[in-house]
């Protein structure tokens, strides 16, 4: 079923390549169903290619979804255009009078900054609290995660000096949570962090739900108990060759980081990458749709409250 989509919008052209069922707003308007409205607050430099990577996710159900692209009022972005982010983008501070089912906040490379000292700290928390009235449920993602997490619980991060780079296994805890179905016992997981989430602080929050962790980079994935936020300290929606890239432009920086782990074939970064994550990131994205999203939220979007 489709994603809808602004007809202009560049990730379009690359869906529509991929065999993924893509629809503009004037054929989504002859349909006769409610899709599900999400909205997805794009805090990563490189804004194009995170859309197209999440709206790939996000087209594997059978529901139609309409999304909402939203920037950081209080932000420039020095990696994405204003032409685009005007054409495609709403303003934070238009989501003050909307309900959404689903809301995804993004990573960011900002995780060695104090949160405080993030330029738009104070708008992000504002739009955390928004949503804890106005959308049914939340996925925070990477450092939006850890966002998520110091804002709404109190639980901060913690910094390591080499950065988590590649492909971690996490483990499994919780097979029964409907997030969780079909998952294996281990799965693999794309990171690219200098901090990590401490399991046992998660473990003693009464109000989150542990659902999988790593032995080398923490947290995984956690719940509040109401499911009405889910936090993911992953990227399950890289592209094959996104930490390669990273890795790249690392180098360049001049910066001392070993290639990316359980990554590159041999372990070498001359040699060929290949995706192992790809079903999981299909698995965890359409669980939560479907789950957490499509199966709970209320039909009239205005019934959505705290």
């Amino acid at each position: 079923m489709p994603i809808k989509i602004d007809a202009d919008l560049p990730a379009r052209e690359i869906l529509t390549k991929e065999n993924i069922f893509v629809m503009t707003e004037d054929r989504a308007k002859q349909q006769q169903i409610r899709p599900l409205k999400i909205a997805i607050v794009n805090l990563m430099p490189t804004k194009e290619v995170t859309e197209t990577q999440l709206l790939r996710m996000l087209s594997n159900t059978p529901l139609q979804i309409d999304i909402s692209l939203v920037q950081m009022k209080g932000h420039t972005s020095k990696n994405t255009s204003k032409t685009h982010l005007d054409r495609f983008y709403i303003s934070s501070d238009k989501l003050k009078n909307k309900k959404y089912d689903g809301l995804i906040v993004t990573g960011a490379p900002v995780e060695q900054l104090p949160y405080e000292q993030v330029d738009y700290w104070n708008e992000l928390c504002g739009i955390m609290d928004w949503a804890k009235k106005n959308v049914f449920c939340t996925l925070y993602i990477c450092w939006g995660a850890m966002a998520g997490l110091y804002h709404l619980y109190g639980i901060d991060k913690h910094e390591v000096k080499e950065k988590f780079s590649g492909i971690y296994y996490s483990k499994l805890l919780n097979s029964k949570d409907p997030l969780m179905r079909g998952f294996d016992d281990y799965f693999p997981v794309p990171t690219s962090r200098y901090t990590y989430i401490s399991t046992d602080e998660v473990k003693k929050c009464r109000d989150l739900v542990l659902l999988a962790n790593s032995a080398d980079t923490g947290m995984t994935i956690a719940k509040s108990k109401d499911g009405r936020s889910i936090f993911m300290t992953g990227h399950l929606e890289y592209d094959t060759e996104t930490l390669a890239t990273e890795y790249k432009r690392d180098i360049k920086k001049g910066l001392k980081i070993n290639p990316p782990q359980n990554y590159f074939t041999d372990n070498d970064p001359s040699k060929p990458v290949y995706s192992t994550w790809r079903s999981t990131a299909h698995l965890f994205y359409s669980n939560w749709l479907n789950y957490y999203v499509y199966q709970e939220t209320p039909y009239r979007l205005k019934e959505i409250t705290n």
